[in-house]
């Protein structure tokens, strides 16, 4: 240990605060015991006892001049070391640094993944229970089964800090902190499956919590052992992962939000111990002069001329067949015989004799495969003869190629209009039905020559081509792509490429006549370069090995060098591995006859491995050390540096063995620490000939580097390109480049190109190259290279997972930062496990080798990645597949954790004391009014004398039976819009009189007790209510059990009947036999029901008497509803505020006898309800309206209806399925003109964009965009807002999201960045007043200001119904007074935030409008980080995501961030939606999604007023009862 040594208590006071901060984080798993060891190590280091000599780290003097002295040399012996290096030393590197992980293995919970069948894990492979409420209590013998380690449940700390008060809603109401209640034996029953969509029902969590404050269930929450009810089971997965979080890897966060302003990003500081680069500045290194040679042409066309005329008959290339035999061979005679053959036909022989359609100076695309090397060569040799400008480019094989569109885009940019194919490779082009060649995507009108001999037209004998002496003209255009996958064309002249050609024979010291072995792409680069035209040059003989040979014989290149005693190979590290693979096969084979292998790649870093190996292999076969010549080239500057052939016998080129960390940081260090960071990198040989070159900063001004620093290799040559052709912008930036020094001074006037090359400048001038820019990854500051990533991630036993050559590795910017991506393609034969195995294994070794994390690592499955021509991984469109969610993995794993150290604070709440200044600052004194609002005064009603007489419902059912008898009440319509059921006030107070009737002949039914209502909605239900009402009985409507999923909804009516203590069940003959059949026999107990009353058949009699309630404070009836987080509460409703509620409505609609309203709402709880029993109404149950989508808007036509209320859930159904059939519509004759008002009833915040979508939908149909609005009621008070006929217009402002979580409101413009829109909650009904309050404190607060909505109304809700008497419950929600301001008046608490703001609209009174906006539920905020969040805020981002997410909901478990989206698409696409679920809540709400949950449409439960049940999801996904389609634990 570090501290052995050290006296702790004789430390100093501050390094003590440390020691003790470090526990402090240790203990609340902010860092890891690995990383606590390591940073008490470095505290203490200081006060060691033991003297440890100081590991001084070496600066090295990278930079020495050709003529610097051997001994120079030798003293930097400690960075360069001679050695053979051993290929697997990397290998080794990562086996150690894995080892290391071993001892502290975290133990990943592999994501889940549905088989084609779901198999439920059986009972052993879930955790026992928990039987208690708290650990304080003692476990009965009985319930506790095994005892079990503590270690099996986290610690309840970690729970209670960030969980969402939400978690309250998981409490049984067993677990009250007081009283332990007996459970009905009913509820001990597994939790229900998810019911599928079609069936809305209202599902309460596994554990009820009745009328329980916000307050109480935190306390309660922090009592419960961990959130989990107590009727559930946790799945071992979820347990799994809940101990490796425990303690969380990831770097600590400064503790908490200083002050209350914005969200502030945490930016990283910059480490005190970084390396810095401490040399001086470096000098231009020049190369050796270029010789003048005699014989040397003036242009490389009169090369080809000498030899086709004085050495006809020398072979210039060998083709080689699919097998790797010799198809043909072309010698020089024949090509230059073609060549000007071509070159006339493209002059003379297109077009007309007045117009030719190609003139010297114009581009033409060259597409030829691979595996005609011959056709090619041909091909550029006659555009170069005919001065036409060739650009090279793949042949395109579908639509779809990778990166076909940027190839447009190149061919756009040179104003291509002509292609030059072989008649083979035309006849294979993909066509149109009509036999036309294809219009590739983003590509230009081209018109298509094939140049084959027998279509050439032979030359006169007096015409000769034109071959002028080597200028600045553009000789050829070679394509290049960048990082993002643009395809430019750089343009080379006829000077550079004859310079080039002189540069290489010198470099390389070709002889005339050589044979040349090139396996390389003839199209570009290296391929191009040394064997298509250095090798006319010095009339070399050139063998071609296709790209398709190598796949199918990759040995072929070595046996060409045998056979034909090659002097040259041109090879890639690839080409070296596959031959070793294939090496058992050749043993008679010779390399002896190389004077070069030139290794096109070598300037990757991890080249130096694959040299060695082949080495390795083949020194026993003639290969010399000194012949393996490593190059750094770029399609900008060309071959930048090539090793020369050595001297057999002279000592091997030096190699450097770098430290990872100092590269990260940009420059040179010698590994000493840690080997197993260590880069060992192989020189590429000295600066071309008759070059200059130099190192500069990659970014900002090309500023020269200092000795020990990395940068870009910038290079002044007559060899390079000149240009990206037709794009003159950006071609400044590269082609022209001037290094200054550092004081910004330019050191000349010479322009440089960039080769985008990383590296610097050895000992004795040797170049070395450490990576390329498009390859670098810069994360949080430092720079990595993708090819040491993907070094690292397939020194990982990868040969049972993963395709060596197919991995991707590249940044995508999440969250203000680059985050570091790796997709590859796995195996098909590799198990579910070891693919998760290396996965989580890479991840280790990444993050010990180079200090990084990564952000997300995919499988996907072979061959589906996009390809280049030549085999490899297509890294942009890879990419762009994965932002898009097109990449289809089959295994993923996401580590935002681990990456994203840049998270804002979290927010630590300020204590507020209670007090007016407290409160007032900012808000009263600063001349705002406090935030509150009115509706109109309920007096202004004409019947007074009517009000008076008539105080009860029942009384004025009476009355209008006598007075109006024949006048109709309610009309219910089936789903073909037929009324199959009528009720006049007449016929109705009858139907109640029999109901009563048998009621009161019951015994055991006494007045005042609760009765059971379970009907379809309809008259039936109402003539119940009454029914209950006049006998006194106070009526309690429950929603009938489905009959087609009981098991799921029965519990539910179970539970309320229970609850609710009810004497008897009034319901129909069809409910009264599913009540007492055998299947909800399996689900409940149906011995135990109440008396059940089938009032179908009831006898016509009368009650002796109606009751009449001694006061109107009586309770009327009772509301039960499942909330949104699962609580089912029930409140009394007296007489006094059902009839004033009625009253207020009616008011504010202005609804008169004579009109008629239509309901389609479901009857069982809130402004539902209060519907059916308050005005005269056309009654659509929404159950039949999804058997006739057409109902609902077909009766508010068919009726003329002036006013209807709707639930969410129907205007979706309607939009949804009625979108677009409006034409439909206004055939069959459906107006909507005459509804003036369509009020959609909830309890949430209104839904913007569905009320939106619908009024536009139905424009078209004739209804008004001003008729669609919301209402807004509670728990406490059914109807505190509704929009009626004479208030302004409902007003919409937008919010800035970030103020929202610090719980302020912040007005933005439209459209600005986190801007969320609210809309008005509807007008304020009569009668009712409200005030915006601080939750905390009690105190009112300003205007535009967030707080509780508090509720005084003569209609609020009475109590909660409890079972047992929580008196301080009903005196904190509906007797509270302000702590401060107004302490007289009684409010009740909603329990929803909001905030109202003063309009510059004005209500029917003349006064300026006060709006009332709802953000959302207390209870359902998610608290995160010291923030809160809404739910729907997050789901809204979430479900734009994707195309395939339709419905998705989100929650919190202990402190982690579940979310559960509903694929739409293919299951191929579940894996897509991971990244990009993390990525959107990350970007906009800047949290860590912990669990992504995949699964099918429908499983979101959702209740009948449209709102998300996510504690009923919550609970089904702890007791693994989803059947997900795949899970991911993003760790």
């Amino acid at each position: 240990m570090a501290e052995r040594g050290v006296d702790v208590s004789a430390l100093p006071q501050e390094v003590r605060e440390q020691l003790a901060e470090l526990d402090l984080e240790l203990s609340e798993g902010d860092i890891t015991q690995k990383g606590y060891e390591k940073k008490r190590a470095k505290v203490l280091a200081p006060y060691l006892t033991q003297t440890q000599s100081k590991n001084t780290e070496i600066s090295v003097l990278m930079h020495l001049l050709p003529s610097i002295s051997f001994s120079a040399i030798v003293s930097l012996s400690s960075v360069f070391f001679l050695f053979l290096f051993v290929s697997d030393i990397h290998t080794e590197a990562v086996q150690a640094a894995l080892a290391k992980h071993k001892e502290e293995k975290m133990a990943l919970p592999m994501p889940t993944k549905r088989r084609s069948t779901y198999v439920q894990s059986p009972i052993d492979n879930c955790t026992p229970p928990l039987t208690v409420a708290d650990a304080r209590y003692a476990v009965s013998s009985e319930s506790a089964g095994p005892q079990q380690s503590p270690d099996t449940w986290i610690n309840s700390s970690l729970h209670g800090s960030s969980t969402s008060s939400s978690a309250s809603s998981t409490l049984s109401h067993g677990e009250s902190r007081h009283t332990q209640a007996p459970q009905p034996q009913s509820q001990q029953v597994p939790p229900p499956p998810a019911p599928a969509r079609g069936s809305r029902v209202d599902l309460p969590s596994n554990a009820v919590v009745r009328g329980m404050s916000r307050g109480q269930s935190r306390s309660s929450m922090m009592e419960t052992a961990d959130g989990v009810p107590v009727s559930s089971r946790v799945s071992t997965k979820i347990q799994q992962l809940l101990n490796t979080l425990k303690r969380p890897k990831r770097p600590p966060l400064s503790e908490f939000f200083m002050d209350d302003q914005e969200e502030i990003v945490e930016v990283p500081q910059a480490d005190p111990n970084t390396p810095k680069p401490e040399g001086r500045q470096i000098i231009p290194v020049k190369g050796e002069p270029l010789g003048v040679v005699s014989n040397w042409p003036p242009a490389l066309q009169a090369a080809l001329a000498r030899w086709g005329a004085t050495q006809g008959k020398s072979p210039a290339l060998t083709a080689l067949d699919i097998t790797g035999k010799p198809l043909y061979t072309l010698t020089y005679g024949k090509l230059w015989s073609r060549s000007v053959k071509l070159a006339y036909t493209l002059l003379n022989k297109l077009g007309t004799k007045n117009e030719q359609i190609i003139k010297p100076g114009d581009r033409v695309a060259l597409v030829y495969p691979n595996s005609d090397p011959g056709m090619f060569w041909v091909a550029f040799y006659g555009c170069l003869l005919a001065e036409v400008i060739p650009v090279p480019i793949e042949v395109p094989l579908s639509r779809k190629d990778a990166g076909s569109s940027q190839v447009g885009f190149l061919l756009g940019s040179c104003g291509v209009g002509l292609a030059l194919t072989s008649e083979i490779c035309l006849k294979g082009l993909p066509k149109t039905p009509t036999g036309e060649i294809l219009q590739f995507k983003g590509w230009p009108r081209l018109k298509w020559v094939v140049t084959d001999s027998k279509y050439l037209t032979k030359p006169s004998k007096d015409w000769q081509p034109h071959i002028p002496t080597a200028n600045t003209d553009t000789a050829y255009i070679e394509y290049k792509a960048s990082k993002e996958g643009t395809v430019m064309g750089v343009a080379v002249s006829k000077v550079a490429m004859l310079t080039h050609c002189q540069a290489l024979t010198q470099a390389c010291n070709y002889c005339e006549g050589e044979t040349l072995v090139n396996v390389l792409d003839f199209k570009k680069d290296m391929g191009l370069w040394h064997g298509v035209l250095t090798s006319i040059m010095n009339r070399i003989h050139t063998i071609s090995v296709p790209y398709a040979v190598m796949k199918a014989c990759p040995q072929s290149w070595v046996q060409r060098v045998h056979i034909h005693k090659a002097r040259v190979a041109l090879v890639k590290c690839r080409d070296l591995h596959w031959a070793m693979m294939a090496h058992r096969e050749q043993r008679d084979t010779s390399l002896a006859s190389l004077h070069m292998l030139i290794v096109a790649d070598g300037a990757n870093p991890w080249s130096v491995s694959s040299c060695d190996a082949f080495l390795n292999v083949f020194q026993a076969h003639g290969l010399k050390p000194e012949v393996i010549c490593p190059c750094a080239t770029s399609p900008e500057a060309m071959t930048v540096a090539i090793r020369r052939p050595g001297v057999a016998g002279a000592p091997l080129p030096a190699r450097a063995v770098l430290s990872m960390t100092g590269l990260s940081h940009g420059v040179i260090r010698v590994n000493t620490e840690d080997k197993n960071s260590a880069l060992t990198v192989q020189d590429v040989g000295h600066v071309m000939p008759g070059a200059l070159m130099c190192i500069v900063k990659p970014d900002g001004p090309p500023m020269l580097c200092k000795t020990d620093e990395i940068g870009e290799i910038v290079v002044n040559s007559r060899a390079g390109g000149t240009m990206y052709y037709g794009l003159s912008g950006v071609t400044k930036n590269t082609f022209e480049v001037i290094p200054v020094n550092a004081s910004g001074t330019p050191i000349g006037e010479i322009p440089f190109v960039r080769s985008g090359l990383l590296g610097f400048v050895g000992p004795g001038s040797l170049i070395f190259v450490v990576g390329k820019n498009e390859g670098l990854l810069m994360v949080s500051g430092r720079r990595h290279n993708a090819d040491d990533l993907v070094a690292t991630a397939l020194a990982v036993e990868p040969v049972k997972t993963v395709y060596r050559g197919r991995i991707a590795v590249f940044s995508v910017t999440v969250f203000y930062d680059e985050r570091i991506v790796i997709v590859a393609e796995q195996r098909p034969d590799a198990s579910e496990e070891d693919s998760f195995q290396w996965m989580s294994r890479v991840l280790q070794a990444i993050d010990s080798i180079h200090q990084v994390g990564l952000y997300c690592l995919a499988l996907v499955p072979a061959n589906t990645l996009p390809k280049t021509p030549l085999g490899g991984i297509h890294i942009s469109d890879t990419k762009q597949l994965f932002l898009e969610g097109a990449l289809h993995p089959c295994n993923i794993l996401m580590c935002p954790h681990t990456c994203v150290t840049n998270m804002p604070k979290p927010r630590q709440k300020q204590p507020v004391g209670v007090g007016p200044a407290s409160i007032m600052v900012g808000n009263l004194v600063a001349g705002k009014r406090i935030a509150q609002a009115a509706g109109r005064d309920l007096g202004l009603i004409e019947d007074q004398d009517l009000v008076r007489k008539h105080n009860f419902l029942t009384e004025a059912l009476q009355w209008r039976a006598q007075t109006d008898p024949d006048h109709m009440l309610y009309v219910l319509l089936n789903a073909k819009g037929v009324a199959v059921c009528t009720a006049t006030c007449v016929q109705l107070h009858k139907r109640a009189e029999k109901i009563a009737a048998a009621l009161m002949e019951r015994s055991g039914i006494n007045i005042g007790e609760n009765v059971v209502l379970l009907y379809p909605p309809g008259i039936d239900l109402i003539a119940a209510f009454y029914g209950c009402l006049y006998a006194g009985c106070i009526p309690v409507t429950v929603r009938p059990p489905h009959p087609q999923n009981l098991s799921a909804t029965l519990p539910t009516v179970r539970m309320i009947i229970d609850v609710s203590k009810a004497a008897c069940i009034l319901t129909t003959q069809v409910l009264t036999k599913i009540l007492r059949s055998k299947e909800a026999a399996t689900t409940v107990n149906i011995k135990t029901w109440p008396i059940i009353i089938d009032t179908d058949d009831l006898p016509r009699k009368r009650p002796p008497t109606i009751y009449k309630p001694p006061n109107a404070e009586m309770i009327a009836y009772m509301d039960f509803s499942v909330s949104t987080t699962g609580m089912l509460t029930g409140v009394k409703v007296s007489h006094a505020a059902v009839s004033v509620l009625c009253r207020s409505i009616k008011l504010q609609c202005e609804l008169y006898s004579s009109r008629q309203i239509a309901i389609c709402l479901d009857p069982y709880c809130g402004l539902g309800f209060n519907g059916y029993e308050c005005h005269q109404s056309i009654l659509i149950p929404p159950m039949e309206l999804e058997i006739s989508l057409t109902l609902w808007l077909g009766t508010l036509s068919q009726y003329r209806i002036r006013d209807t209320f709707c639930s969410y859930s129907v205007m979706e159904l309607c939009t949804k399925g009625l979108g677009g059939q409006t034409d439909i519509l206004k055939a069959r004759g459906v107006n909507l003109s005459c509804v003036r008002s369509c009020v959609v009833v909830a309890e949430e915040r209104p839904r913007l964009a569905l009320t939106h979508s619908f009024s536009k939908l139905f424009k078209d149909i004739g209804l008004s965009m001003r008729a669609v609005s919301t209402a807004f009621g509670s728990r406490v008070n059914l109807a505190i807002c509704l929009q009626g006929t004479t208030g302004p217009d409902p007003s919409t402002v937008y919010v800035d999201m970030k103020s929202l979580r610090h719980d302020r409101v912040r007005l933005v413009e439209r459209g600005a960045p986190q801007s969320l829109p609210l809309m008005e909650s509807g007008t304020i009904l009569p009668g009712v007043r409200v005030i915006i309050v601080n939750p905390e404190t009690r105190g009112p607060l300003g205007d535009s200001h967030l707080g509780e909505i508090w509720v005084n109304s003569p209609h609020n809700a009475t109590e909660y119904y409890t079972i047992y008497g929580e008196e301080n419950l009903q005196a904190d929600h509906f007797n509270t007074k302000l702590s401060f301001g107004d302490p007289q008046t009684l409010w009740a608490r909603t329990g929803y935030l909001g905030f109202v703001k003063r309009t510059e609209l004005t209500d029917s009174s003349g006064d300026r409008h006060d709006a009332l906006f709802v953000v959302g539920s207390l209870d359902e905020t998610l608290e995160l980080r010291g923030l809160r969040y809404h739910p729907i805020d997050i789901e809204t981002s979430v479900s734009r995501a994707h195309r395939s997410i339709g419905e998705s909901a989100v929650f919190t478990w202990t402190n982690l961030l579940v979310v559960v989206a509903e694929l739409c698409g293919s299951e191929q696409d579940a894996l897509d939606l991971v990244p990009l679920v993390t990525n959107v809540v990350l970007e906009e709400h800047h949290l860590i999604v912990g669990v992504v949950v995949i699964v099918d449409p429908g499983v979101i439960p959702i209740n009948s007023r449209g709102e998300k049940q996510r504690m009923h999801l919550r609970d089904s996904f702890l007791a693994d009862q989803l059947d997900p389609i795949y899970v991911a634990y993003n760790m």
